[in-house]
């Protein structure tokens, strides 16, 4: 007995039983409005002040939160997000890369008329909590959430799910949920990257002497935790590099965008880069395979900093890899994943 049959049968004035449908949700980190100075301050804020992204002692950081990084980071953020704003539609290429993703994979999956993908992010805008919520209100009994992030930590993939946990717990009825699992050395992941990887390469005039795989960086009392982000980073390029048939000097592993006077992952991206040109490397690629979309890490970071860095440094050719974003691999990817933790609410 389908949905629209129950009607017949329910007692008179029953509340309306919508199709029973699942949903998939999309998360990513999240992205500013706008890259003025009130708009930064507010996505800033909401990210800074995140327990999970910042493990310091709560009153002392409000005070270097408040009176001193909001002061002054808005505006050196702002300037950067600016470099690769998409002016265009007046939004981050995170916002629009993570609308294309939920879009195409829709498309992917029309096959089954009773799934809805839709998208959301941890900090900014579209809230996760109202996209769970929007989901239930279209008759989403069960919902798939999908961190795109591949490799777990506890600042990324654990503050999503928390985000959609504290959704979770204002509904009188709740969906039933699943989450998708750190993703860094599945071979649906890892043959995705290599087959961006090859075609990138190969459409270059110039052969690389190094491709360095660069990953956002943690502090490291993180991984001393017990965080697994770091095992997780180096599994996949380790993967990637076997993957690729490469040597171990051919393809390495870096960590960027370290913030504060902290030790973080090593080896970091911004020393290895600057001493590459003096070892004789003059040729360098860049791959981000941490991030399922580019942002502002990859595209301002690497794409336009770190080439600076190289080439004032005395490098040739320098080339950044973009992220899978909402490319046809990137697309094979999310729906083999998706496929495969839908068992059993999919036949």
């Amino acid at each position: 007995m389908n949905n629209d049959q129950n009607k017949d049968f329910l007692p008179p004035q029953h509340p309306v039983v919508k199709r029973r449908k699942i949903g998939v949700l999309l998360m990513n980190l999240g992205t500013p409005e706008a890259t003025s100075y009130w708009p930064m301050r507010r996505y800033l804020k909401e990210f800074l002040s995140d327990p999970r992204v910042i493990e310091l002692n709560r009153a002392l950081w409000w005070v270097i939160l408040n009176g001193v990084i909001l002061r002054f980071r808005p505006q050196k953020s702002g300037h950067a997000y600016a470099q690769i704003w998409n002016k265009e539609l007046n939004e981050s290429p995170l916002k629009t890369i993570t609308r294309g993703q939920s879009q195409k994979l829709q498309k992917a999956l029309e096959a089954n008329p009773d799934m809805i993908v839709d998208w959301g992010m941890r900090y900014g805008l579209p809230a996760a909590g109202e996209r769970i919520a929007a989901l239930k209100e279209r008759g989403c009994d069960r919902i798939l959430l999908f961190p795109l992030y591949p490799q777990y930590s506890a600042s990324t993939t654990a503050t999503a799910l928390d985000k959609c946990f504290d959704a979770l717990k204002t509904m009188r009825w709740q969906p039933a949920v699943r989450s998708v699992p750190p993703y860094f050395d599945h071979p649906a992941h890892i043959d995705a990257l290599a087959k961006s990887l090859r075609r990138h390469l190969k459409a270059l005039a110039w052969k690389p002497d190094l491709i360095l795989t660069s990953f956002h960086g943690l502090p490291r009392a993180y991984l001393d935790r017990g965080d697994p982000y770091h095992c997780h980073c180096a599994k996949t390029a380790r993967l990637l590099r076997e993957k690729m048939k490469l040597a171990p000097d051919k393809l390495q592993l870096v960590f960027q965008s370290r913030f504060g006077k902290a030790e973080w992952l090593q080896p970091y991206a911004q020393e290895t880069v600057e001493g590459l040109p003096a070892k004789g490397i003059k040729n360098l690629v860049m791959m981000m395979p941490g991030f399922s979309a580019d942002c502002v890490e990859t595209l301002e970071e690497v794409a336009i900093g770190l080439e600076e860095t190289f080439k004032h440094a005395g490098g040739e050719n320098f080339y950044a890899v973009p992220c899978l974003n909402d490319s046809p691999e990137s697309i094979d990817m999310l729906e083999a994943l998706v496929r495969q933790e839908l068992k059993g609410w999919v036949g």
